[in-house]
């Protein structure tokens, strides 16, 4: 079944116009549970209770506040929230061109597949020169109700948009406790190098899996048809006190016993 796209823009740099569409890049397939009644199964549901007495709170009834430093609780309207919302609008805008490497990966949220819409011609202009000159364009947009930043690069030959965190919510390495450690010697670090020389490799998506779901399906589908799973109890060892040059001397030779057996 072909994507179907969740929104439409237009990117404008300069005087460039170029009409796109949103996709979906990433899909929720985490466990959703439906909550049961014990006794008879029955499909229960959540409702807004009051806090004191317990009793149900319908919608009208609901006021939004929030809580500021000193404790007090500001009641706000609906229709004051409502004007506060950014205006709508279509356009996404390129303010810049940077180099990738500039920006951490802890800024990036969520990603989208960007699809030509009328012109795609400009589209694809636009993917071959970011692709060319490796840059992402810094954009910003307005989407449903809500203020996004991003940036815009090319990658297989379509344009992709990532979501970036604002400057408030990304935690300043700075208040981390600074790393105590001792000077490495020569062969620690040899080792080291070593091992990660021994565990280079592409990257393969497919050898990350959600084992947790996959152990419920199998679950799930068991007990449709009749049947039980054992589960096995994991004993919990202590970890062996060793050397760092010990560790890494066995962990590199437990990577060429692996790499030795999976190539025959």
């Amino acid at each position: 079944m072909p994507a179907r796209a969740m929104w439409k823009g237009v990117i404008r740099f300069g005087a460039v116009s170029v009409p796109i569409k949103f996709y979906a890049a990433v899909e929720d397939r985490k466990v959703h549970f439906r909550l049961l009644h014990k006794d008879d199964e029955a499909p229960v549901q959540q409702k807004m209770v009051h806090s004191q007495t317990g009793e149900p709170v319908s919608p009208e009834q609901i006021r939004r506040g929030l809580e500021i430093e000193s404790g007090e609780i500001v009641l706000l309207e609906e229709d004051e929230l409502k004007s506060l919302e950014p205006p709508e609008s279509r356009e996404i805008r390129i303010t810049r061109f940077i180099d990738p490497v500039r920006i951490n990966h802890q800024w990036y949220e969520r990603p989208y597949y960007i699809g030509p819409d009328t012109d795609r011609q400009s589209y694809y202009a636009l993917a071959e020169a970011l692709r060319a000159q490796h840059l992402q364009g810094i954009a910003s947009w307005t989407m449903r109700k809500k203020a996004y930043c991003g940036v815009l690069n090319a990658g297989d030959g379509y344009l992709q948009m990532i979501t970036l965190r604002r400057a408030d919510e990304v935690v300043d390495v700075s208040g981390l406790e600074a790393p105590q450690f001792r000077e490495l010697t020569r062969q620690e670090m040899q080792m080291a190098q070593q091992l990660v020389g021994a565990l280079e490799d592409d990257f393969d998506p497919h050898a990350f899996r959600d084992e947790y779901r996959e152990r419920v399906r199998d679950l799930v589908m068991t007990k449709a048809r009749g049947g039980t799973i054992a589960f096995k109890k994991v004993e919990r060892r202590r970890p062996e006190v060793v050397s760092l040059s010990e560790m890494l001397k066995q962990s590199i030779l437990k990577v060429k016993e692996e790499r030795k057996i999976a190539h025959g």
